[in-house]
């Protein structure tokens, strides 16, 4: 009944739906007429290059389909994105194929529309551009050029160029286009510069007359200032105080020019081949300590960027005696690595001339400076290289004087360096190495070894003679230190066995004041009170050890895996409200540079019995002839007793359990009763129970009753009907509506 009229409801429903719905459509429909817009609207501009895109629009159509094409069907050249009532025509660059009439079509159900947009390109990227042919001169001609750059349509160009305001060429470039194409545009004018072209300004103009095409800009124009140039000219030498000098003496000169910019100035000497060498750009040329070489023709210049224009004059500088005197002596003696400067100075000579060289001309190996009458050679850092006899050559004019100076080495750099093969530990050998580096000559050297006063090794390097480089030599000993030797002073003393050299130190020594150590031994744990305590006491565990210096105490726990985890550096480590957990071995190591040595003790926390469970496998209800079994456990304490007893008033009897555990076969009624756990160790104990009920097998009944029968065919027939109920239910919720009749029919097996 129910199922029929909800048939006969749904109907009208979606009938009411579907009428309103359709209503509200024409309506909508009668106010949307089908239109279509562009965007642009008719006509876009676009310099070529740049990215373009024209838009179609429709209103009043839901999903229009949209084309695009030229009026003269060519290529679109562009691409065409479609979103919903939109269309877009995308042209990136946009070139000569793209200056057509597009036309976007739109269609909507049967109807059609199309709009037009007119694309116009043109080119006029950059200013306009002007060359010279050369420099602005007084007095020579030179052409200008005005160039347009990638210019379209270059037939509406027009080219202006002036000369501050006066117009010195127009041109239009009116001859046909015989192809599409970008061009450069130019106009030419020569003209002769003259003085009162300074300061005035060329001027650059190109108009591209396309009224009919709004674009900006339409007019470009490049302005250049005129930079006019005069040739130097009027050179002119001045000379102080005279152009005949003595050896050693200064001559100043001075040179002008005129011209437009103003001359830079260069002095030059002519040489014997005619060539000119360069002295200086300064307008002014002093020359000092002149020698006879110095005569000659010097040559003064004025040059801008248009010309140049010249002068000379002639030096004449004659000769006087001269001495020539060299430092620090004949004979110089010098570290390996220092800074060596030998000095070669002249008198009576203003203008020497030097030239160094060794005795068997080797390189030499250094710097050469020459300052007026005197020349240095800086030999930094002075090496094997210039061991060797120098021989300073003077020149003054004609004449030539040599001195010499003899270079000797050696290398004593620092002191000796005392070095152990490990720390002094009493009774274990070490060996002492005295080092000396960098020694030079090597085969001087001696070596001793002092412990206090007592030489305890000493040598001599003979054996290196003729070897030219550094060497570090070193001397080893071995001893058995004892404690008696804390405080002893060891020395390193190096002798460099050099007479015949000026130098110092000729001796260096190093000390080092013994100290023995003795590693950690004898290390005792000292526990307050005991080492086996009750859970929540305290213990101190104190440590000590001896040693040189002092061992430093580390207090440490062994982990079950037999690493340790640190705990504290005091000598004394406390233990507060002790717990079950903190039992284990703890250890202590004394610490020292010399070793090491530890010592354990294991701690022991008591705890009473806790957290005891006594239970009946498989209930505390039994029937007469099953298994149980008693169990007995004592939470998480270690060496714990546990007893099983069974009470009775006649007295109690001690079970025999296994692990805790009473396991009796066949039960009979006279196993009932209390059954007790006692839990005990040394420090307490702790009693659980629980009461065993046997049943005898006459006291069960048969629990299939005749409800339960009843109970158990109903549930037979409700769990299908529910079944068929829930498919039902899906079938409906598919359609949107079910019949149980129906259903039912197609169910039925056919007759």
């Amino acid at each position: 009944m129910f199922s029929s009229q909800r048939q006969l409801k749904m109907p009208r429903k979606m009938f009411v739906i579907f009428g309103a719905s359709n209503i509200l459509w024409m309506v909508f429909t009668v106010s949307q007429a089908f239109k279509i817009e562009t965007f642009p609207e008719n006509k876009i501009v676009a310099q070529i290059g740049d990215v373009v895109s024209l838009t179609c629009r429709t209103t009043g159509c839901e999903l229009p389909s949209f084309s695009w094409r030229t009026h003269l069907d060519s290529p679109l050249n562009g691409q065409v994105r479609n979103e919903g009532s939109n269309s877009t025509l995308t042209m990136d660059p946009v070139g000569f194929r793209n200056e057509y009439s597009y036309l976007c079509t739109a269609i909507c159900g049967s109807e059609k529309r199309e709009k037009g947009i007119q694309v116009e390109i043109y080119s006029f990227p950059k200013d306009p551009e002007i060359h010279l042919s050369g420099p602005l001169e007084v007095g020579k001609p030179v052409t200008v050029t005005c160039l347009v750059p990638d210019v379209y349509p270059f037939d509406r160009l027009e080219m202006n160029l002036l000369k501050g305001n006066h117009l010195l060429q127009n041109k239009d470039f009116v001859e046909p286009m015989e192809r599409k194409s970008l061009e450069t545009k130019s106009l030419e004018v020569t003209f002769t510069p003259t003085n009162e072209d300074i300061g005035k300004a060329l001027v650059c103009q190109a108009k591209l007359h396309i009224d009919e095409i709004d674009f900006k800009p339409k007019e470009r124009e490049t302005t250049k200032k005129l930079q006019v140039y005069i040739s130097p000219k009027n050179t002119v030498i001045s000379v102080n105080p005279s152009t005949r000098l003595q050896e050693g003496g200064s001559v100043t000169m001075t040179c002008s020019s005129e011209g437009l910019p103003a001359p830079q100035i260069f002095w030059s000497k002519k040489l014997d081949n005619g060539n000119l060498q360069l002295l200086s750009g300064n307008s002014t040329l002093t020359l000092i300590a002149m020698r006879t070489e110095d005569s000659g023709i010097y040559v003064c210049e004025g040059v801008n960027q248009v010309g140049k224009n010249g002068k000379e004059v002639e030096l004449i500088v004659q000769e006087k005696p001269f001495t020539v005197e060299i430092s620090p002596g004949p004979q110089i003696v010098a570290q390996i690595g220092d800074s060596v400067v030998l000095t070669c100075g002249v008198t009576g000579c203003e203008s020497p001339s030097f030239t160094w060289r060794t005795q068997v001309d080797s390189p030499l190996s250094g710097k050469v400076k020459t300052e007026g009458s005197k020349s240095t050679l800086t030999l930094s850092p002075v090496g094997f290289e210039n061991e060797h006899s120098y021989l300073c050559t003077v020149t003054c004019g004609r004449k030539k004087v040599e001195k010499g100076i003899k270079v000797d080495l050696y290398s004593f750099p620092r002191d000796p360096e005392i070095e152990m093969s490990g720390l002094p530990v009493n009774g274990n050998p070490v060996t002492i190495s005295c080092r000396v580096p960098n020694v030079y000559p090597s085969d001087r050297l001696e070596i001793e070894l002092l412990k206090g006063e007592s030489i305890i090794g000493n040598k001599n390097f003979l054996e290196n003679i003729d070897k030219k480089y550094l060497e570090t030599e070193s001397l080893d000993m071995t001893f058995i230190p004892t404690t008696e030797d804390t405080g002893t002073v060891l020395v390193c003393l190096a002798k460099l066995h050099i007479d015949e050299m000026e130098f110092e130190p000729k001796q260096r020594q190093s000390t080092q004041t013994l100290y023995v150590n003795v590693a950690p031994r004898d290390t005792t744990i000292l526990v307050s009170p005991s080492s086996i305590l009750e859970e929540g006491s305290s213990v101190n565990m104190t440590c000590s050890s001896n040693g040189l210096p002092a061992p430093k105490i580390l207090w440490s726990r062994q982990l079950n895996n037999g690493h340790l985890q640190p705990l504290s550096e005091n000598s004394t480590l406390t233990l507060t409200s002790t717990k079950m957990e903190d039992s284990g071995v703890y250890v202590c190591e004394g610490i020292n540079q010399a070793g090491i040595d530890r010592k354990e003790v294991e701690l022991i926390i008591q705890v009473a019995p806790k957290d005891i469970q006594l239970t009946a496998f498989p209930s505390e209800s039994v029937k007469e002839g099953d298994t149980v079994i008693i169990s007995c456990t004592c939470g998480n304490v270690p060496k714990t007793w546990i007893i099983l007893k069974k009470k009775a008033e006649t007295g109690d009897t001690v079970l025999q359990s296994r692990d805790g555990a009473y396991t009796i076969h066949k039960v009979q009624l006279e196993d009932a009763g209390v059954y007790e756990c006692e839990s005990k160790n040394e420090v307490g104990l702790q009693l659980r129970s629980l009461t065993l009920d046997v049943k005898g097998r006459g006291n069960y009944q048969d629990y299939f009753s005749p409800e339960l029968l009843v109970l158990y065919c109903s549930s037979s027939l409700i769990i299908p009907a529910i079944g068929m109920i829930i498919y039902f239910a899906r079938r409906a919720n598919m359609k949107g509506s079910y019949s149980l009749v129906e259903e039912m029919q197609k169910l039925s097996p056919p007759e």
